[in-house]
Parts: structure tokens; C-alpha cells; sequence
């Protein structure tokens, strides 16, 4: 009987601290706030951006490339598609496609 009871004892101890530590979990889970679903992405609009916004924004865009865009858009005049960005000496497919998400005209 004394066995018995030493067991009974033991596993309504064990089911208590199951409960508890689930119920921590559960309210830490709760104290966290949600990731947010959609991050926003910041647009460069390539007719009006100046070299700084450029190289600063855009990946693989340094000083320099950043410099060769302007110096296009003022010669060219406005760009009509951002395609045409490969136009641009030492802008290549790659790079475009790394951008294109946040490119606007």
C-alpha cells in the first residue's frame, strides 16, 4: 500500500510540473509580438533618384555605377522601361534581375 501510494504521489507530481511547463510555454508564446507578414520594401524610382540614392538603395549599384546611371538619364533623357537600364555600361542581367523588385519609373 505504501508502494501504491509512493506512485500515485509520484505521478500526480509529474503531471503538475507537465501542466506548469506548458502553460509557460504557452504564455511566453503569447507575450511575443508576431512577426509582421509583408515587409516593405523601400522603391527607387530610376527618372528622378540621385547617384547617392542610387548606390546607397540598389545591390551591386557602387559610386560609380551609380554615377553611370545619372549620366545616362540625363544624356538619354528619361528611362521608358527598366529594361533599359541594361543600357547602362557596367549594368548587367544579374544585376538588373537582383534589383527589378525595387525599381519604379
Amino acid at each position: 500500500m505504501k508502494q501504491s501510494f509512493f506512485r500515485s504521489f509520484l505521478f500526480a507530481a509529474l503531471c503538475a510540473v507537465s501542466v506548469a511547463g506548458h502553460a509557460a510555454k504557452q504564455a511566453d508564446s503569447a507575450q511575443q509580438p508576431a512577426a509582421p507578414a509583408v515587409v516593405a520594401q523601400a522603391t527607387v524610382n530610376l527618372n528622378s533618384a540621385d547617384a547617392e540614392t542610387l548606390g546607397r538603395e540598389l545591390v551591386g549599384i557602387g559610386p560609380a555605377k551609380a554615377r553611370a546611371i545619372v549620366a545616362y538619364r540625363e544624356n538619354h533623357g528619361p528611362f521608358q522601361s527598366v529594361d533599359e537600364l541594361l543600357e547602362v555600361k557596367g549594368i548587367g542581367a544579374a544585376t538588373l534581375e537582383k534589383n527589378r523588385s525595387k525599381l519604379q519609373l
